[in-house]
């Protein structure tokens, strides 16, 4: 079974027909809908459900999380409305699936994730349901900010943090997941700095550390230039030869790199994984265009010389422009 179709629930199902059309099309809520599709999960963990639902645990649900992350992110860049409905009932799917687990283990309910998310709304939007003042969306991030870092000082004097997450508790970068992907990580990271002064007060400023870092980078090549490999000349085709001792100074070069293009990209109010994951597409496009040309004269693109394919490349961004 694909894991996209595992599901969730927390507690034996009532003797009533939740799982049939007829029971959805007569029920009139939200509240109605929800319960319904936290019993289903619950039937299907149950004695007697699904045999792949029963042995699933939190680590071998957790791939599917993430790919289900990620397609909803391409339905929404893709503006597909249906589709996007279905993927976001397979993202709630995982948050059902894992509430249903944690029930059945004695940790917690969905009922307390739905708690927890409600009262953190309110706690956390008090220009909304308070009396504090708000006007920008900016003054709402700081008191967002500010809140959160409340938070934290509470758990920590209430010994609610573990160990290994006391110090970080502390600092403006705590909570910021490691595991997360990385320009997403650096782009928190420099957020969260950002929004105590530790930036760059224009944007010029980045650019010339994007330069500097450059200049780095060509001065560890110059000391120890990386060789070409051999192949069809092609840039990137095949595996360079590099000095071990190399390799990690320009893995720190490169890393700083991105860094800089991740704040380039904060600064402008850009999300550097949507950005990259654009630039990807068009190049998967316009390189499958080169393809279909070259297959059209019998060819592959191994088969073309560097200057057939840079200018098969500049006539498929022409091609793009006119569509």
């Amino acid at each position: 079974m694909d894991g996209r179709d595992a599901r969730p629930h927390t507690q034996a199902p009532p003797l009533i027909d939740v799982f049939s059309s007829f029971t959805l099309n007569r029920m009139s809520t939200t509240g109605e809908r929800f319960e319904r599709a936290v019993q289903i999960m619950a039937r299907l963990r149950a004695p007697g459900g699904c045999p792949w639902d029963r042995e699933q645990t939190f680590d071998t649900i957790k791939p599917y999380t993430l790919e289900e992350t990620y397609e909803v992110l391409e339905a929404i860049d893709n503006r597909d409305w249906p589709e996007l409905t279905g993927e976001l009932g397979d993202l709630l799917l995982q948050v059902l699936f894992y509430s249903q687990m944690a029930s059945e283990e004695g940790h917690f309910s969905v009922d307390d994730v739905l708690d927890r998310l409600s009262n953190k709304l309110v706690d956390r939007h008090p220009h909304v349901f308070g009396e504090v003042r708000a006007d920008t969306p900016a003054e709402v991030l700081r008191n967002w900010e500010a809140l959160k870092a409340q938070e934290k000082e509470k758990r920590l004097a209430a010994g609610g943090e573990k160990a290994g997450q006391a110090d970080d508790a502390h600092s403006v970068l705590g909570g910021v997941s490691s595991k997360m992907p990385a320009l997403l990580e650096a782009y928190k990271l420099s957020s969260r700095a950002a929004q105590v002064g530790f930036d760059w007060p224009e944007i010029e400023g980045l650019f010339e550390k994007l330069a500097e870092e450059t200049a780095e980078l060509r001065e560890e090549l110059k000391a120890a230039p990386v060789k070409s490999p051999s192949g069809t000349g092609i840039a990137g085709s095949g595996k360079p030869q590099i000095a071990p001792e190399l390799r990690g100074r320009l893995e720190d070069e490169v890393g700083d790199l991105f860094f800089v293009l991740v704040n380039i990209a904060r600064y402008l109010s850009l999300d550097p994984e949507s950005a990259l994951r654009k630039t990807n597409r068009k190049f998967k496009r316009r390189f499958q265009w080169m393809e279909e040309r070259l297959r059209a004269s019998g060819r592959a693109p191994q088969q073309a010389s560097m200057d057939e394919l840079e200018t098969l490349w500049q006539e498929a961004k022409h091609q793009e422009k006119l569509a």
